[in-house]
């Protein structure tokens, strides 16, 4: 059984019932499932996930007027609940702490967007890194009587402004131009094959971050992000070159076909930029579509930040 699915079936088994026998009266207020880290609420965790901070468990969330009434009661209560079902026993890692139980629906997305509430603004969306939002609308929730939980991650989950995917995407260009078009090269000029290493993993990360931008998606910390990267319908081509790319040394042997690689992937981001009509330039060089979409910012604190500034 997949975490996700014991989860349910252990709120279902434990939860619903404690909430509807011993918690009637706050019913209308409560909202619950499985949100944020670990592998479960991805759908990613598999026989390797179950060493540590993997069992039953969910999350119970409260607006704070009403966990401030009942919150203590309801994790003792919550706390009183089998550890162990269907042969699965939770092993809590220091680190994994606080996954699971009852919290405050503001607590709980402050936690991951430094916010009680949802984003107003488009400099309270572009401080919000996307590996902390694709924490904050995974998994699944089980029930939601009032809608205020839902209603926040709906808005979550419809993905940053405009003006501030522009922001970002102009980052992301600008770093692929600067680390994989002008830095691996020279460094593998110099023969220095430690600094085009690193040019290689910068030019990577950020390269698999445009693609999860192009795709109106959040990119998980790095662990998951290629494994999420198999589930987007757009720029499939480009997650296969930057997976041939990383696995290709960074020698001499290999330094023809990896700037052949990278070369390539920008053009396909380029050309994806101009399909979106988010760019005009047909430049190879990325860098001339990230001071296009500079120049394409409404919002005028965002348009005079520095081309590579990213909360990311």
């Amino acid at each position: 059984m997949k975490g996700m699915e014991l989860s349910r079936a252990y709120f279902e088994e434990f939860g619903r019932p404690m909430i509807e026998k011993q918690f009637a009266g706050y019913k209308d207020s409560i909202a619950a499932g499985l949100v944020g880290e670990g592998s479960e609420c991805f759908g990613f965790d598999d026989e390797f996930s179950r060493d540590h901070d993997f069992g039953p468990g969910f999350c119970i969330w409260l607006p704070q007027e009403v966990y401030t009434k009942t919150g203590a009661a309801m994790k003792q209560a919550y706390e009183a609940l089998p550890a162990e079902w269907q042969g699965v026993r939770r092993i809590q890692s220091p680190q994994g702490g606080g996954r699971v139980g009852v919290f405050s629906i503001e607590e709980f997305y402050q936690r991951y967007t430094g916010l009680t509430h949802a984003p107003k603004d488009n400099m309270e969306w572009l401080r919000i890194p996307q590996s902390f939002l694709a924490k904050a609308v995974n998994g699944q929730v089980f029930c939601d009587y009032r809608g205020t939980f839902t209603e926040i991650r709906n808005i979550l989950k419809g993905f940053y402004p405009i003006d501030v995917v522009r922001k970002k995407l102009a980052a992301k260009t600008a770093v692929m131009a600067q680390s994989g078009q002008y830095n691996y090269p020279r460094c593998m000029k110099r023969g220095d094959c430690y600094a085009a290493y690193m040019s290689c993993c910068e030019f990577v990360n950020t390269a698999l971050s445009a693609v999860f931008l192009l795709n109106e998606s959040y990119m998980p910390f790095y662990k998951w992000a290629f494994r999420a990267a198999q589930e987007l319908t757009l720029l499939k081509g480009v997650t296969a070159q930057l997976r041939e790319l990383v696995m290709l040394p960074d020698s001499m042997d290999n330094r023809s076909r990896k700037e052949w690689i990278i070369e390539n992937i920008c053009i396909e981001i380029g050309r994806e930029l101009n399909r979106r009509g988010l760019t005009l330039t047909t430049d190879s060089f990325l860098q001339s579509h990230g001071e296009e979409l500079m120049r394409s910012i409404s919002d005028s604190r965002l348009k005079n930040m520095h081309i590579m500034v990213d909360q990311d």
